[in-house]
């Protein structure tokens, strides 16, 4: 049994006073894509290989099963416990469908490509951003957590990250034809455009529309990080 963030559900306590309904085909497909997407978040949490051939799901996946938990206790009746339980035995039936099977990574491969759709549709995907905002954001997060904790383990990591952003965005300004000075400018106005646009967000009570997690793609080693605009 796997125990995966994505489990942990805001669901209302059902009121109504009538038996449940049974579960329809649409219910039980959905339940079983939160499953499957609990499982691969486990595994990308866990650090497995092959799960990062999928993208980062442990947010999307949250909030998605969220959503579906909401809805089937909505149309069904059934109880925030109860979703949890039915939750819970989808994910057995997941993990038995690998069990004793040649090729266990195909099952996930046919799992994963019925469930993405569905996730991307009730939960689309945040832009990616480009190098240079990258760039600009983890600076600013190493900022940000330098001035809380310190040189923590994480503000270590963060300012290593920020470093690797920061010098591959100056060489791509660079090959455009910018100056050092001029490289300069660019990036500490953007970096003041998105700190103003974080301190808006932060105050309506919202986060970045932007994917974060891609930022730890750009700061890849070169061979293993995907190409991206400006």
């Amino acid at each position: 049994m796997i125990t995966a963030p994505i489990f942990a559900l805001a669901l209302a306590q059902s009121t109504s006073g009538s038996l449940p309904k049974p579960l329809t085909d649409i219910h039980k497909r959905d339940l079983s894509c939160v499953a499957a997407l609990a499982i691969v978040a486990s595994e990308q949490e866990r650090g497995v290989v092959d799960s990062f051939d999928y993208p980062l799901l442990e947010e999307r996946g949250r909030t998605y099963a969220g959503l579906v938990g909401e809805r089937v206790m909505q149309e069904t009746g059934l109880t925030r416990e109860q979703v949890r339980q039915q939750m819970i035995a989808a994910v057995d039936a997941q993990q038995l469908k690998v069990k004793d099977v040649a090729e266990p990574r195909q099952v996930v491969e046919t799992e994963m490509a019925k469930c993405l759709p569905l996730l991307d549709k009730e939960v689309p995907p945040k832009p990616k951003p480009t190098l240079n905002q990258c760039a600009a954001m983890v600076e600013l997060a190493y900022r940000e957590v330098y001035g809380r904790e310190g040189l923590s383990k994480t503000a270590q990591d963060l300012k290593t990250l920020a470093y690797v952003l920061d010098s591959r965005a100056r060489e791509a300004l660079k090959a455009e034809g910018y100056s050092g000075n001029e490289s300069d400018i660019v990036l500490t106005q953007l970096r003041e455009e998105m700190l103003t646009e974080a301190k808006v967000k932060e105050k309506a009570g919202k986060s970045s529309d932007l994917d974060f997690d891609h930022c730890f793609k750009l700061a890849a080693p070169k061979d293993k990080a995907p190409r991206n605009d400006h």
